[in-house]
């Protein structure tokens, strides 16, 4: 195996030797491959990129775009007598009970119909 190996390595070197002294060197021409192609545009980008000088940005350009800032206006705290007042009539109020009106408190409370009322079906036999 070893030797079938070594000999086709020194055939192959031997036809290079000699196809390398027969040659007639010729010009070729090459069309540049895609690698080539975007190194291009990417110099070119970037050349672009470092010519770029920004217009500076003045305080006055912001006028017209963005509305100026005002703070709210301050809540005004309850006062304490109006506080008062509220507590007072807050248990001063009467408490409502659901059935009971408030001046019909004193009667007894109106007999609610069950809303779920199964009726009867008549039995018709003479179809």
């Amino acid at each position: 195996m070893f030797s079938r190996a070594s000999s086709a390595r020194k055939a192959v070197a031997a036809v290079s030797r000699i196809a390398g002294r027969n040659a007639i060197p010729v010009r070729t021409f090459m069309a540049p491959t895609v690698s080539r192609r975007a190194d291009f545009v990417q110099e070119l980008y970037l050349k672009e990129l470092k010519a770029y000088k920004p217009t500076p940005v003045k305080d006055s350009d912001a006028v017209g775009q963005v509305a100026t800032f005002s703070l709210p206006k301050t809540p005004k705290s309850p006062e304490e007598a109006d506080l008062a007042s509220s507590l007072k009539e807050y248990e001063t109020m009467a408490v409502e009970v659901e059935g009971q009106e408030g001046a019909e408190a004193g009667k007894p409370a109106a007999v609610i119909e069950d809303w779920l009322v199964e009726e009867e079906e008549e039995d018709d036999h003479h179809h």
